[in-house]
């Protein structure tokens, strides 16, 4: 390819027509874990478009609770649809070309949902601090002007962010090689295939995804700190258990956001001889099932919306 050449003059940017994908060299049933994931996309839309429908439907329903569930579910939809459908296009029906600026999209979509499902978390611990240790300061720590406001912020600073450290990925120019071994247009299998400085794209790349994980797990555990403080200063038992309950469906889809990602972080870090294919699995798995799996946590733990949802199949079950 006449664009792939070595750049003599560091000030000519060259930027390749597109950019192969090809994880799962040598994973050999590959298609059946498309075909999975597929089941895990229809799962995702569906549950998670039935949860804002109900949410939004239900004027009984809008507190700052339920927007910020209500936001998680519009990232979570999101999140999926930025990965999955170009997955299936890559490795099963075997096309595997992505345009230079299509990449660059798939991969702002990708990281701008990534980050902001990891603040979502975060805003949900926010409400569960608010309600569980200052009940009678709810209507002025947690209305729903200011969930909207942290709610917007979140998502500016993300949209921000992302925007510029994607940005600059069209300052570097790919001579070498096109070839991303990765399941989708990743950031750093991208940037990694420049043949000029990447210092830049690698501080980017490094910093502010620790930031933007660590800040919103660390406010998460300061918040169950407080919140375990409070339910123990508490004298009847059933008190305690009522306002633990409250907290366990958020504390499932925290377990299975982070624990995923921090694991496959010390692997990279610690384990050298990890199997490409088992990488780019894990990578897949840790970002598609979240999304799949917080709608239904959130389904069948929420009193509230487990009893709007039954009412919603049972009108549809007696319609004509």
């Amino acid at each position: 390819m006449s664009l792939l050449r070595t750049i003599l003059n560091t000030s000519v940017i060259v930027h390749p027509p597109g950019f192969y994908i090809i994880g799962f060299q040598s994973f050999p049933y590959i298609s059946v874990y498309m075909i999975f994931l597929t089941f895990v996309y229809v799962v995702t839309l569906v549950f998670n478009g039935l949860l804002i429908y109900i949410i939004t439907s239900n004027h009984c329903l809008h507190t700052p609770k339920f927007l910020a569930i209500a936001n998680l579910a519009v990232i979570d939809m999101l999140l999926n649809t930025s990965t999955i459908p170009s997955m299936i296009k890559t490795f099963l029906i075997k096309d595997n070309f992505i345009p230079f600026n299509l990449c660059l999209l798939q991969m702002y979509v990708y990281y701008v949902c990534l980050a902001t499902e990891s603040y979502a978390l975060a805003i949900l611990a926010y409400d569960r601090l608010i309600a569980i240790c200052l009940p009678l300061r709810q209507n002025l720590f947690n209305s729903m002007p200011i969930m909207s406001c942290i709610i917007g912020l979140i998502w500016v600073y993300t949209l921000s962010l992302l925007a510029y450290s994607t940005s600059i990925m069209t300052r570097l120019s790919y001579c070498n090689s096109v070839r991303v071994f990765s399941y989708f247009c990743d950031y750093a299998p991208v940037f990694r295939l420049a043949c000029n400085d990447y210092t830049l794209q690698w501080t980017m790349a490094s910093k502010p995804s620790m930031v933007n994980l660590l800040g919103p797990f660390t406010f998460i555990l300061l918040s169950y700190t407080s919140i375990l403080v409070t339910v123990f200063r508490m004298k009847s038992v059933s008190s305690r258990l009522k306002a633990l309950a409250t907290c366990i469906e958020h504390l499932i889809l925290v377990a299975v956001f982070f624990i995923p990602i921090f694991i496959i972080f010390l692997m990279g870090l610690y384990v050298r001889s990890i199997d490409p294919d088992q990488r780019v699995l894990s990578l897949s798995l840790a970002s598609c099932i979240p999304p799949c799996i917080n709608p239904i946590v959130y389904s069948l733990k929420t009193k509230e919306i487990k009893t709007r949802a039954l009412a919603l199949v049972q009108r549809m079950k007696t319609s004509p």
